[in-house]
């Protein structure tokens, strides 16, 4: 096993034991934190997870708890920024393809470290991203 990239809903699911997260993208998450390899967060995703808690889409509990588990240094979870550098492989991610640009911008991520991105959105299954759900 090595790390992983979560999207927002797997990681949403994943800290709320939500049973929307496949047990496939659980397991592989726990895996990963167990043997000590970090489980990434893309910045994109916090700043993703306010807006959606401050339109009421998502409990502010989510938000809580998502903060609370990036600064916990035990969580496994480690929050990536966004920076020059993946703005510029945004064109990896065709628009076309993944019309969301938070979604683009999680995807880059994943394809810049090369590692799996957990997420169940089907339109980002069709890039060269590897994906684990």
């Amino acid at each position: 096993m090595t790390s992983l990239v979560l999207d927002t809903h797997s990681v949403i699911w994943y800290l709320n034991n939500s049973s929307r997260l496949s047990s496939t993208a659980r397991q592989a998450i726990r895996l990963t934190i167990e043997q000590g390899f970090p489980v990434y967060v893309s910045a994109i995703t916090i700043a993703e997870v306010v807006y959606l808690a401050e339109k009421g889409r998502i409990a502010r509990r989510e938000l809580e708890d998502l903060l609370i588990a990036i600064h916990r240094s035990d969580s496994g979870l480690v929050a990536l920024p966004f920076d020059l550098a993946l703005a510029e492989m945004l064109p990896k991610v065709p628009r076309e393809i993944v019309p969301d640009l938070p979604d683009r911008i999680i995807a880059v991520t994943a394809l810049a470290l090369n590692l799996p991105l957990v997420t169940i959105d089907s339109r980002i299954s069709k890039t060269s991203i590897p994906i684990l759900w």
